[in-house]
């Protein structure tokens, strides 16, 4: 199946063959110094207890979001390799092919526990907003938060988004009447599939917009305390205690006492690091000169008066 809207294309991935030209879609002439793919899972009560229907995969340089199917495919989704060896497993965990998730806890929580994928290579777009955001950092936003605060859609945009939203989210959420089965019913529903692509192609603008705040040199401490929290979510969903579901999860990773803390540790590395930085550059000068002069050993005063004058500045 394959759905065109607003010049993005949606592919239904259900075969080795075609899960073989994804692979070589996301690889080739991919970027490492920037992310390139875009992931959302959707699932049967997704995490280590429950199952993983659909893996949304948007790689703008080619327009395309993939929805592969994990319902269908089971273990041959991430261990179908390309012509090169590649496979989905590879990718996601890279460390230098570099991946976009908003909240990465429950993908990484159930690839990890129901595929054995240890993903890596993460930025994740919610942590990235709490450390731009100006204020209390004590809750994380959602997705629909960011959307309206930050994204650079138009609000028309924005309003028919919500919509669909809205509409499909009857269809599985069941304090709505709907079931979550409904990711597994194939062929699968246009609602659904328009749903599954609908939020992944929203990350790559979100992403810009606090990746800029990030790169801004005040922000140096912000974009690394983003990176280890991120690094901490999945190692702790990896973990048997993990729950995905849980009213704590709300919460943001840092309160007001450990960001003070944390920031009184970065300023005295950073000054630490300026006065070792200044003392090694002093013992430089003293062993060699930029100008080509070396020390050969004690001054007299022959070194620093000519001779014509010697007599008149020194004599017995």
């Amino acid at each position: 199946m394959s759905v065109e809207s607003a010049g993005i294309e949606t592919i239904f991935v259900d075969s080795v063959s075609l899960l073989r030209s994804v692979i070589d879609a996301a690889v080739i002439g991919l970027r490492t110094d920037f992310p390139s793919l875009f992931i959302d899972l959707e699932g049967t009560q997704l995490g280590r207890h429950g199952s993983i229907s659909i893996m949304s995969l948007y790689v703008p340089f080619r327009k395309t979001v993939y929805l592969i199917d994990i319902y269908k495919l089971e273990n041959e989704a991430f261990s179908t390799v390309n012509s090169d060896g590649k496979s989905l497993k590879f990718i996601l965990e890279s460390p230098v092919i570099l991946k976009v998730l908003f909240d990465v806890r429950r993908d990484s929580g159930a690839l990890f526990s129901l595929y054995g994928i240890s993903i890596d290579g993460v930025r994740d777009v919610q942590l990235m907003e709490l450390g731009t955001r100006k204020g209390p950092k004590d809750f994380l936003a959602s997705l629909d938060k960011c959307v309206e605060k930050d994204s650079a859609i138009s609000a028309t945009e924005k309003k028919a988004w919500k919509f669909t939203k809205g509409n499909t989210r009857r269809l599985f959420d069941s304090a709505l009447g709907g079931q979550y089965e409904i990711f597994n019913q194939r062929p699968i529903r246009p609602a659904i599939a328009k749903y599954c692509a609908g939020d992944v192609t929203l990350l790559p603008g979100l992403f810009d917009i606090y990746d800029a705040k990030l790169r801004r040199p005040e922000e140096e401490f912000w974009k690394l305390h983003v990176l280890e929290a991120t690094q901490e979510r999945i190692r702790l969903s990896r973990s048997p205690k993990f729950d995905g579901t849980s009213k704590s999860n709300a919460c943001g990773p840092w309160d007001r006492e450990s960001i003070e803390e944390a920031l009184n540790q970065w300023n005295d590395d950073v000054l630490d690091n300026a006065l070792n930085s200044k003392d090694d550059d002093f013992f430089e000068s003293e062993e060699h000169d930029e100008s080509g002069w070396d020390d050969d050993g004690p001054t007299s005063c022959r070194d620093i008066i000519n001779d014509r004058d010697y007599d008149y500045y020194y004599s017995d």
